[in-house]
């Protein structure tokens, strides 16, 4: 990936983009030339953990640093008629979307980001999950994938191109105790990318996923008690990633370099995992 602008002319929108990995994937793509839609569920979803006073706030920051045009929108993503506004919105100010990064997400129950440990559920098992938790969790990280895709892929079906990344995780690979739900969220969102690769594959647009591993935000660091010790990881890769490790391989697969690559779920996590699935 040679240019440094190699998606100019292009447009992405990522989802969940007001603060952490979205916000540095949105960030990267900007750098790398592409117009971008940024989104948050609020317009001061930045605040949760003081990553800026607003999602507008973020769109100029992006935009003075890559010199591309950066265009925020708001609102629940879980909700089809506010996707379909927010596409409509997005097309009217940028054009046609290349490049779709589904990013919304997180372990996040129903009284949201301000609530202990930056959001999770209180119960957070497979059994014992609060019904108002168990949707909410559902809702940010497996239905607003189905829905922005509902809207945005059919487009790209029609002119025979375009790329979709979706953000899983690595806990859709294993079996947790804690954190089930998102876990169960995740893997329906890696089998999701690879069904919608298949369906894809006559029109020329790739589907794949991509799984973080531990990676330091600051709702990561809210979220749990961290490793002090992974924290810098010098010399190995032990250590926490950060948030454009995932930008970097985004932008791979959105690139011409991976044309060829579809249906794939790729771990970032430092080989954290390394086995099949």
């Amino acid at each position: 990936m040679a240019d440094s602008k190699m998606f100019s002319e292009r447009v992405a929108f990522v989802t969940g983009s007001s603060r952490g990995i979205g916000r540095v994937i949105a960030a990267h793509l900007a750098n790398l030339g592409a117009s971008v839609a940024i989104q948050g569920t609020t317009a001061t979803s930045t605040r949760a953990f003081g990553e800026a006073d607003s999602l507008t706030a973020v769109a100029k920051s992006i935009e003075a640093e890559s010199g591309s045009k950066v265009v925020p929108v708001y609102g629940n993503l879980a909700n089809p008629e506010v996707v379909r506004n927010l596409v409509k919105e997005i097309r009217a100010a940028l054009g046609r979307i290349d490049i779709l990064v589904n990013c919304a997400g997180g372990d996040i129950g129903a009284a949201g980001t301000g609530a202990p440990m930056a959001g999770k559920p209180s119960q957070n098992d497979s059994v014992f999950i609060s019904y108002e938790d168990l949707r909410s969790v559902l809702d940010r990280n497996l239905m607003t994938c189905l829905l922005v895709c509902r809207e945005v892929v059919p487009e790209m079906i029609a002119r025979r191109s375009g790329r979709v990344i979706n953000i899983g995780s690595i806990a859709g690979f294993i079996g947790l105790e804690q954190g089930a739900i998102y876990a169960t969220a995740k893997a329906a969102v890696h089998e999701y990318t690879r069904c919608l690769a298949v369906m894809l594959r006559p029109h020329n647009v790739t589907a794949n996923a991509v799984a973080p591993g531990d990676i330091v935000t600051s709702r990561f660091v809210a979220s749990r008690k961290v490793e002090e010790a992974r924290m810098t990881g010098v010399g190995s890769l032990e250590g926490y990633g950060r948030p454009m490790d995932i930008a970097s391989a985004v932008a791979f697969l959105a690139s011409p370099d991976a044309g060829y690559i579809t249906g794939q779920l790729i771990r970032v996590d430092g080989g954290r995992q390394c086995f099949a699935g």
